[in-house]
């Protein structure tokens, strides 16, 4: 009988190292050299083939030809963030692993230990996905046009996401409720006002694109306020606005960029629709131009209901059903604001998610996600590479 979980945790020093080595070189976007090298190179170490699938994205597959296949999904890329830990192996380029990737990366190699030294016993297959670009929600979606879903058709999917700062213990599962729209769908847009610039002493000789800028960030608001019902929440964020270089000139154009958050495709669009028609109607009232882009974008997370009853079962079973938590319990809520970009793989085949915790503040992690002295238990890793496993050989012997 396997005792995957004993053996992922005879991995920990090795799973340590890889974590350790991917946070001091962290890498951003679809910039991962290093990262994608690393990965390879451990992967053919312990005897897979793997193969490069978009920029700096890696797959590799265990198990059987005959069969289905079972994809287990890890991103590699960090945030432009200059870490403020005291760690020896703290990143010191800028860059920081402040959401917990290099986790995830280290989780799924001692997965694939895992599914190597089991091979034999697989009914199918598993597909390794090593992704790029997550938090510019731009990995999932380049992966799965150059091919990732096929060659073999992938029949479902699994990721995990650790999570710090939290009260709850570290190793606890939060497990979402079968949804279809289990994280926010996010959108990246850019407005640009073109105005006629001129001299600050004569405004009237100009069309000064700053006022008609300062009136669409405000009119903007509007659309949570006025136009979406109270129960179907959406988050509007203006993140940055920019114009002219000094005090007595007007400029010929400004921009603001910001994100929307929405739960469900028809809000969504909506929505989208909706700060276009703003931006533009405001600047025709003000008889300048406004150019609106939606520069990157996500849908929201489906939770497959077979799958996630599924992969509950086979936690529970690995780990204990008193190491599972229902997301609700957690956060009061059955959706959370945040996006994920795997939810464009969840939008073609039935896919899961779960968040493994990985330090409370009682633990001495007291930082969230995206913070720049955010820390991570590494304790949980063992844990998150036997669940990646478990996952798999479990839904293909089912």
């Amino acid at each position: 009988m396997r005792n995957l979980l004993g053996e992922a945790e005879a991995l920990q020093r090795k799973l340590v190292q890889h974590r350790r080595y991917l946070h001091e070189n962290a890498e951003t976007h679809n910039d991962l050299p290093i990262a994608s090298a690393y990965v390879k190179d451990q992967l053919t170490r312990m005897g897979y083939d793997p193969q490069d699938v978009s920029k700096c994205g890696v797959t590799a597959l265990a198990g059987k030809a005959e069969g289905k296949t079972f994809l287990l999904r890890a991103d590699m890329d960090a945030l432009p963030i200059v870490e403020e830990t005291e760690f020896s192996f703290r990143s010191q380029n800028g860059n920081m692993h402040a959401c917990g990737h290099d986790m995830h990366t280290a989780m799924l190699l001692g997965a694939a230990q895992l599914l190597k030294d089991h091979e034999a016993e697989l009914t199918g297959r598993v597909k390794l996905m090593f992704q790029p670009a997550e938090e510019t929600m731009a990995g999932a979606a380049a992966m799965m046009e150059a091919g990732v879903l096929k060659n073999p058709a992938v029949d479902a999917a699994f990721m995990i996401h650790v999570i710090a700062g939290i009260p709850i213990p570290t190793g606890s599962v939060i497990i979402p409720p079968p949804v279809k729209a289990a994280s926010a769908g996010s959108d990246w847009f850019k407005i640009t006002v073109h105005g006629k610039g001129g001299h600050g002493a004569s405004p009237e000789k100009a069309l000064d694109p700053l006022i008609v800028l300062s009136q669409i960030c405000l009119s903007l608001q509007t659309i949570n306020a006025r136009e979406v019902a109270p129960g179907e929440q959406i988050v509007l964020t203006v993140g940055q606005m920019h114009g002219g270089n000094t005090s007595n000139v007007i400029p010929e154009s400004a921009f603001l960029s910001g994100s929307i958050r929405t739960f469900g495709s028809e809000t969504r669009a909506f929505v989208r629709e909706r700060v276009r028609q703003i931006a533009e109607g405001v600047a025709t009232t003000f008889r300048v131009t406004a150019e609106v882009e939606f520069e990157k974008s996500c849908p929201s997370f489906v939770i497959d209901a077979t799958l996630q009853k599924q992969i509950s079962a086979f936690s529970g079973e690995l780990l204990g059903q008193e190491k599972l938590v229902p997301m609700e319990r957690v956060f009061g809520v059955s959706r959370l604001p945040g996006s994920e970009d795997f939810a464009a793989v969840s939008e073609r085949v039935p896919s899961m998610m779960v968040m493994l915790t990985a330090g409370s503040p009682t633990e001495g992690f007291a930082y969230p996600p995206h913070h720049p002295k955010t820390a991570f238990n590494e304790e949980a890793l063992a844990l998150g590479a036997a669940l990646y496993a478990n996952a798999a050989i479990e839904w293909l012997n089912s």
